[in-house]
């Protein structure tokens, strides 16, 4: 983890009780939780991690500079050797951090209004979107979105859905010096449970919707649904539900704070959302829609393609309405913003057949991408998708279920396989295609299975023919494929426009 430096020095006093039992100030110039990265002059946050535990290298800290150490344990320092570094014992370093990371920045997430995105699908795309309405109004503004961090008018890559806790709060202070007002950022569940956002206070919330994914790490969706509610409590202002997904309506019963729905499911009756379109149509083009608000109808034009983007654009309009925004600045950000990197990116090189490249990596998200797709009404769809290695393996077998529910042509190739056997992965996918209760269990599912990526891409587009559709899934922004413990340069856009030229240029 990077450093974070400040040229203002912070003044600590103990928390808990010192280990020398002396009441002193110290002048710290970094803080750290990765002991590769203190400084001289710097504090080492020693934590108990899932497969790390700092504490067990203090001593690497001490060498490289570190004049104080928060740790939960007793430590002998005649292990040490000698040493003149502070020793600072707590009962949570991870709630010791939570108050030490705000206080070395000077509290940047109170000098700024912070929108906050929760949900397994979707949240890229809305955030995208609240920042392009943000800035129809001429109003500057950050964003920390899966794919990109923005700061001002650089952007650079994303390690994290969320950033650390230290990594956000350098953030923040980077984004006050560049004068934002305001942050559009997704906030992940994994985010919530480790207290990556502690210090902040969320304006706003979104809460998009909730499909298994993530459950080797939570356990159970009720667990997984609970963390995404963190957010709430969080949020000093409103909350912007979707109230045709079923967590959500359970959610927007449970709150008592401000809440504005939004959906499309119940629309002309008496259990229609706060924001709803009234009427709406799409096609490759985009989305043209007018939209019930709580002030009124905004008549809302969008370059984004689908129905589930219609939810995304809803969620937006919501959070621009609950900003204060007038209903003509939100329609002109939304109509401004093209499109997320590959998120329903189509790639085109004159071909008579559409490709189009998405991360959709969940069962739930592969489902609605290809439902888009199904209701432009191409002669034939061509799914390919692999399964993540090393992460929830009981969406395996559902994103199949998904893929052959509306594919004509189904490949299954790899994604990420990190340590595990590609193949091992593909064949849990491949049980999917063979369960009785599937809605396709009367067919046959006609499917290939290619576990190079590059080659199974290759094939795709070879095999495909006038008003098909290739979709390739997965991986969409990404622009390397991890096997082992290695990364490797791979982006699916640059695969698809090579064999697409490879296949004319013959």
């Amino acid at each position: 983890m990077k450093l974070f430096q400040n040229e203002k020095k912070m003044n600590i006093r103990i928390m808990g009780r010192s280990l020398n039992d002396l009441n002193i100030d110290l002048n710290i110039k970094a803080i750290a939780v990765d002991s590769r990265s203190v400084l001289p002059g710097g504090l080492f946050v020693a934590m108990k991690g899932t497969k790390v535990d700092g504490h067990h290298f203090i001593g690497d800290a001490i060498e490289r500079g570190a004049v104080a150490i928060v740790t939960e344990e007793p430590v002998d320092k005649h292990l040490l050797g000698e040493t003149e570094a502070s020793f600072i014992q707590v009962d949570d370093s991870k709630a010791a951090l939570a108050h030490l990371a705000p206080s070395f920045f000077e509290h940047p997430a109170n000098d700024l209004h912070l929108i906050g995105i929760t949900g397994t699908n979707g949240k890229t795309t809305t955030c995208y979107l609240i920042d392009s309405l943000l800035h129809a109004c001429s109003l500057k503004s950050g964003r920390l979105s899966t794919i990109t961090y923005r700061i001002g008018d650089n952007e650079i890559p994303a390690t994290h859905t969320t950033p650390g806790l230290l990594d956000l709060h350098e953030l923040f202070a980077k984004m006050r010096e560049a004068g934002a007002s305001h942050v559009a950022m997704e906030v992940s569940s994994h985010a919530l449970d480790q207290g990556r956002v502690a210090g902040c206070n969320f304006e706003t919330m979104v809460f998009t919707n909730l499909t298994e994914e993530h459950l080797d790490y939570h356990h159970s969706m009720e667990a997984y649904y609970q963390t995404k509610k963190q957010l709430c409590a969080l949020t000093k202002g409103r909350c912007l539900i979707n109230q045709d997904d079923p967590w959500g309506k359970r959610l927007l019963a449970e709150l008592t704070q401000a809440t504005w729905s939004y959906g499309i499911e119940a629309n002309g009756t008496e259990n229609a959302a706060d924001i709803f379109p009234k009427q709406f149509v799409f096609d490759l083009n985009g989305i043209v829609m007018t939209v019930a608000t709580p002030i009124g109808e905004i008549e809302v034009k969008s370059p984004l393609i689908g129905r589930y983007n219609v939810y995304n654009v809803l969620a937006a309009i919501g959070v621009g309405l609950s900003l204060g925004l007038s209903g003509e600045k939100i329609a002109s950000g939304i109509a401004a913003m093209q499109g997320v990197p590959g998120r329903f990116e189509k790639i085109d090189m004159g071909q008579d057949f559409t490709v189009i490249v998405d991360y959709a990596h969940t069962s739930d998200a592969l489902f609605r991408l290809l439902q888009a797709v199904a209701e432009l009404g191409p002669r034939r769809i061509i799914t390919l998708f692999g399964c993540g290695g090393d992460r929830d393996r009981g969406k395996r077998p559902k994103m199949a279920e998904a893929a052959a529910a509306l594919s004509q042509k189904v490949i299954l190739t790899s994604d990420n396989p990190r340590s595990e056997s590609p193949l091992a992965i593909i064949r849990e996918i491949e049980t999917g295609f063979h369960h009785k209760e599937a809605s396709f269990a009367e067919q046959r599912v006609d499917y290939e299975i290619i576990p190079d990526r590059g080659a199974a891409i290759k094939r795709a587009i070879q095999m495909a023919e006038p008003d098909d559709v290739v979709v390739i899934a997965g991986k969409g922004h990404e622009t390397d494929q991890q096997i082992g413990s290695q990364r490797f340069p791979f982006d699916d856009r640059k695969v698809a426009r090579e064999a697409l030229k490879e296949r004319f240029e013959k």
